[in-house]
């Protein structure tokens, strides 16, 4: 007998986080020793007939927003046709970004992996089980820890004495105008420290104001030989033709679509030649079918996806997928503590800690679904609300 949803649950919790606060500038979060800044997340379950429910925790207010518009859709439904629930979720959401997909359809591959007795990365076909990472820094601050060309340069480091083997750098948030000189320097004392040994990438997320900071920034880069540059120019990270025109000026690869959202925005950045790689969030573009969508199509233009960031699904996606690199291991601050994205609601040990990586390396969970075990229990006595959908 096919199993059926029976009920979808969401519940959106707090958590603190350590040495971390919102920059003043701006929006981003920041590395400050001695802060604390209070996360939101969530945590959703779907509920099946065959005694057997998939989870997730992570997301957005965005993207749950737009699961209270699909998920009713779900129940009564058989968990294991993801792509034709993916298909339907997909056009409901249209007049959306559609991140609402990604959480339940990642909770839906939980429940395959769990229902079949197999980790996710065996469904979607096993290529490793161990893969390089790179530290991807928090965001620096005038207030201390990541505060100067030379601290990114000693972080980057003492990441190589650990036996890390990449390094990214978000730079010190908050530029003022056509001042970018600080995040030359910051290019220059990383790569002429560590880039003959590790192999390094800027990440400025949409800071830079024009188009000719975005340049200069970047031929710093090319005169360090960075792995690649990500994202440079505000308001033109989602402009295939600045992108293109940005490519054609430096030698950098460029790693563009982590502000795109979906399978076909990502193809067009790949077919008109505006990046050099993909970048795909399982949570932000349709789960793991979604984000298996667009490693397949970077894969036949025969370039190299990135998986957004640190997590359960992140490892098992690496697991499955030929044409990726590294890991991103972050954000992480000169501390080594645990990185922004990840809440304490793990009972297996699981953690995306430095602490954690051997020999420049972490390795795939191997129990079924997910491979991890959710503390629902903290999850519901930090709750701030929730929803049931049955």
């Amino acid at each position: 007998m096919a199993p059926t949803v029976t009920r979808i649950e969401t519940t959106e919790f707090t958590y603190p986080l350590e040495n971390v606060t919102t920059n003043p500038h701006g929006f981003d979060a920041v590395y400050e020793p001695g802060r604390t800044r209070e996360m939101v997340t969530y945590g959703i379950r779907v509920h099946t007939d065959a005694g057997v429910t998939g989870e997730y925790v992570g997301g957005n207010s965005p993207a749950f927003a737009q699961v209270n518009l699909v998920a009713d859709y779900l129940v009564g439904k058989n968990p294991l046709h993801r792509e034709k629930h993916w298909s339907e979720m997909k056009r409901a959401l249209r007049k959306y970004d559609r991140m609402g997909i990604g959480p339940l359809d990642i909770a839906l591959w939980d429940f395959a992996g769990k229902y079949h007795d197999a980790p996710i990365h065996d469904l979607l076909g096993t290529y490793r089980r161990r893969f390089p990472v790179y530290v991807s820094t928090y965001f620096g601050s005038e207030a201390g820890g990541l505060d100067s060309p030379d601290a990114y340069a000693d972080f980057a480091e003492t990441c190589l004495d650990r036996g890390v083997g990449a390094f990214k750098i978000h730079p010190i948030g908050g530029l003022d105008d056509r001042d970018v000189d600080r995040e030359v320097a910051i290019v220059r004392a990383v790569g002429e420290r560590v880039g003959d040994e590790m192999d390094l990438m800027l990440d400025p997320v949409g800071e830079y104001h024009t188009f000719a900071d975005a340049l200069t920034v970047g031929k710093a880069c090319d005169e360090q030989g960075f792995l690649w540059y990500e994202d440079p120019l505000r308001g033109a990270t989602r402009s295939q033709h600045a992108s293109r025109k940005l490519r054609q000026r430096l030698e950098t690869p460029l790693l563009m679509t982590e502000l795109v959202r979906g399978l076909e925005p990502h193809a067009d950045f790949l077919a008109t030649e505006a990046t050099d790689f993909a970048r795909a969030d399982p949570e932000w573009d349709g789960g793991v079918t979604g984000a298996t969508k667009i490693a397949r199509v970077a894969e036949g233009f025969g370039l190299d996806v990135e998986y957004h960031l640190a997590g359960p699904v992140q490892r098992q996606l690496m697991a499955a997928t030929r044409n990726a690199n590294y890991y991103e291991l972050g954000l992480v601050g000169p501390d080594f503590g645990t990185p922004h994205v990840e809440s304490p609601v793990y009972l297996d040990g699981y953690t995306d800690a430095v602490d954690e990586v051997d020999d420049g390396h972490v390795s795939v969970q191997t129990g079924p679904g997910l491979g991890v075990t959710y503390d629902w229990d903290y999850v519901e006595e930090n709750a701030l609300g929730g929803r049931v959908y049955d």
